[in-house]
C-alpha cells in the first residue's frame, strides 16, 4: 500500500479535516503505543499501519 491510499482511506473513513489530526493525536495500541504519525516517521509500513487503524476503528471486514 503507498501513503496515497492509505492517506485517501484515513480521509475516507475519518473526514478529510479530522484524519491528519487524529493520526497525529491518537494513540492506538495495535501500534505499539504509538500514533500513526510516529508509526509511520519510525518505518512501519503503511499498510500495517493501515490494518493496525483498521482494527483500532474497528471497521468492516470490506474496508481491511
Amino acid at each position: 500500500m503507498r501513503l496515497t491510499e492509505f492517506w485517501a482511506r484515513m480521509d475516507h473513513h475519518l473526514g478529510p479535516a479530522y484524519a491528519r489530526t487524529w493520526a497525529e493525536t491518537q494513540v492506538v495500541e495495535e501500534l505499539e503505543g504509538r500514533t500513526v504519525v510516529e508509526a509511520l516517521a519510525e518505518g512501519e509500513a503503511a499498510k500495517t499501519v493501515w490494518r493496525a487503524v483498521w482494527a483500532h476503528l474497528q471497521l468492516p471486514p470490506s474496508e481491511r
